[in-house]
């Protein structure tokens, strides 16, 4: 039988698997994207890895009910959204500024819990929340100027903060197949509607195809489908803090398999968010209040937020997931 140990550590390796897949993405894309447009590269990636998945599993699809379905939905349009304008902001702004404001859903998570569900965030969490912050500052910052490429920029953050927000909400109890199934039929559909005014461009190279299909394998459905697993798992702040490991992957693979030079920025930058992270985990637990008939004052379905609220995580003794 695995240990509570166990059941916590877990989620954890998930999302870093998860940002180490998509932080090994970027010297790829940067090739890709020489002979492919960003939505175009978008649309491919997700139509492919929402065929698969719809015909591999029909049957949880045809079983999911209509609540599952209406939030995978939401969650996708939301997630597709994000890439849609992380991708527009990146042609008006420098590569390095647009991975600093995407990377600013670590601030604009905690910020979208407090707004939708007043969770109350622990003083801890904002110190872990501003390290991270530094971190990927440190990282990628090189001069920034508000203009139309990182305002759209920014607007992708916040979505991808909503999006971490709400699929820690509603991942808890809900497959994490059929969940990610869904969202990912959403997400080519969203990606589709922005490629196809301009026609879309497919990959011209075998090894612009093997790029694609790592990206849609990978990057897309392995990564969404762990991502949905760990969030049922564990806070939705605490997830972001964790995914902001993923530039400092990206600077790792650029400069092992990229070319690129080992820089006091991804020294300094990578131990900082590696203390957030550090701290994140550390920060105290306390238990959730109790009302009526002492069930824990949280919304129905929600997940507790564990060491970065004032509520305490709570593990599930089954998880309903093809994953354990």
């Amino acid at each position: 039988m695995s240990s509570p140990q166990h059941h916590s550590l877990a989620p954890q390796l998930a999302l870093i698997t998860v940002t180490a897949v998509w932080g090994s993405t970027f010297f790829l894309i940067k090739d890709l994207l020489d002979s492919v447009s960003p939505l175009d590269f978008l649309g491919v990636r997700f139509t492919i890895a929402a065929l698969f998945m719809a015909a591999v599993f029909a049957r949880r699809l045809r079983s999911a009910s209509r609540e599952v379905w209406k939030h995978g939905l939401l969650l996708g349009c939301v997630y597709a959204s994000a890439q849609v304008a992380q991708t527009w902001g990146l042609a008006f702004t420098d590569a390095s500024v647009s991975g600093f404001i995407t990377g600013m859903y670590v601030v604009l998570t905690p910020l979208v819990l407090w707004m939708l569900f007043r969770t109350r965030i622990l003083q801890t969490t904002w110190i872990a929340v501003f390290l991270a912050t530094v971190g990927l500052a440190i990282l990628s910052l090189r001069g920034v100027a508000l203009g139309l490429g990182e305002t759209i920029t920014f607007l992708g953050a916040a979505l991808y903060a909503l999006h971490i927000v709400l699929l820690g909400r509603w991942s808890s109890g809900t497959d994490a197949v059929t969940l990610t199934s869904i969202q990912m039929i959403s997400i080519a559909g969203i990606s589709l509607a922005g490629a196809l005014p301009g026609g879309i461009t497919l990959p011209q190279t075998t090894g612009a195809w093997l790029s694609t299909l790592y990206m849609v394998f990978a990057a897309g459905i392995l990564a969404l489908l762990l991502q949905t697993w760990a969030q049922a798992r564990m806070g939705a702040t605490r997830a972001a803090i964790i995914m902001t490991t993923e530039p400092v992957f990206a600077a790792g693979f650029a400069v092992a398999f990229g070319g690129e030079a080992l820089t006091w920025r991804l020294l300094l930058g990578g131990a900082l968010i590696l203390a957030a992270m550090q701290l994140a985990e550390l920060a105290p637990r306390r238990k959730p209040p109790r009302i009526h008939g002492g069930r824990p004052a949280t919304p129905h379905g929600a997940t507790p937020t564990g060491a970065l609220t004032s509520q305490s995580t709570i593990q599930p003794s089954e998880l309903h997931s093809q994953l354990d």
